[in-house]
């Protein structure tokens, strides 16, 4: 997509020395990226304590097992 952005010289430099890029456009690209990503990171360590998961990773290793034999068993069979 095209825009038109009035950005200062001086930050999209330094931008791009930052990136390694000497594409304006891919280092703006990283930038954008690098940005969603650690908000994504903060607003999952906003959640820090509020969210509970029971998870019992023997039970679900077991199952696991379980299921691996049985496609074992029908393998053997054909």
């Amino acid at each position: 997509m095209r825009t038109t952005l009035d950005i200062p010289d001086e930050l999209i430099t330094s931008l791009q020395k930052v990136t390694g890029e000497k594409s304006k456009t891919k280092a703006i690209c990283i930038a954008i990226e690098e940005y969603i990503r650690k908000k994504r990171i903060d607003k999952l360590i906003s959640l820090s304590g509020k969210i509970k998961i029971f998870y019992d990773w023997q039970k679900m290793e077991e199952l696991e097992i379980k299921e691996m034999e049985e496609d074992a068993k029908r393998w053997r069979r054909r």
